[in-house]
């Protein structure tokens, strides 16, 4: 029923977590953006920012041809109203979840990509934006683990808002964080990453592991991207 086009990175693992969450049949399609797959004539038809996620839902609830959707916000978003799952229909708490998924999308995620950018990836170090981006992510934890000093997860109940912020989590070594300063946000953390579907989530993203190097080729086409 669905197609989720995908490579193992935060933004893709929301996915995956997503439809193992909802028991949803999915056919993985493998975009490997260090050997440019991304920019496929195929796939951009599908995805035009030459990013993934992307899915294919090859039956819409409305009936009609198969659907494209790209952007991993979206694409929560739609499966959630699809499904009836992990977002509210209506009301307060339905704002509340959204509210955090695009917390997510505008701040946790762009934020916390600058910091591996600048402190794994980028040829030159630049110290500058270094502790920028480790003091950006440090403040956005914070946030984080304030939001979850008196619930469970991140809107209450467990939502695509935890499923949208947890893989970004993820990397918290590398992005210079330790865990144990954020007491709460350990504890969700630590919740999430013991459910099974979570488990299963990252069992496909293990499979990918050895086709995911980051070369210096790969990260030619990764980061040295213009207009052409």
């Amino acid at each position: 029923m669905i197609d989720l086009y995908y490579w193992t990175t935060p933004n893709g693992h929301k996915i995956t977590i997503f439809l193992e969450e909802a028991d949803v049949d999915y056919t993985l399609k493998p975009i490997n953006i260090g050997q440019g797959d991304q920019f496929a004539p195929e796939f951009l038809a599908i995805a035009p920012n030459n990013r993934i996620p992307a899915i294919v839902d090859h039956a819409p609830a409305d009936g009609g041809e198969p659907l494209s959707l790209f952007e991993s916000g979206a694409i929560l978003q739609y499966l959630a109203e699809k499904t009836g799952q992990f977002l509210p229909q209506g009301g307060r708490d339905r704002t509340a979840v959204l509210q955090w998924l695009y917390w997510q999308m505008g701040g946790l995620g762009p934020m916390l990509g600058q910091n591996h950018h600048f402190g794994i990836y980028a040829p030159e170090k630049i110290p500058y934006a270094i502790n920028r981006y480790v003091k950006e992510t440090e403040r956005l934890y914070g946030v984080l683990d304030t939001q979850l000093q008196d619930r469970e997860f991140i809107a209450g109940d467990y939502s695509i808002a935890d499923m949208a912020c947890y893989p970004w989590i993820v990397p918290y070594e590398a992005q210079q964080q330790n865990l144990a300063d954020f007491p709460h946000l350990k504890r969700w953390f630590e919740a999430i990453k013991a459910r099974p579907a979570v488990e299963r989530a990252y069992a496909i993203a293990d499979s990918l592991r050895s086709e995911a190097t980051m070369t210096d080729e790969a990260k030619a086409i990764l980061f040295g991207q213009g207009r052409r």
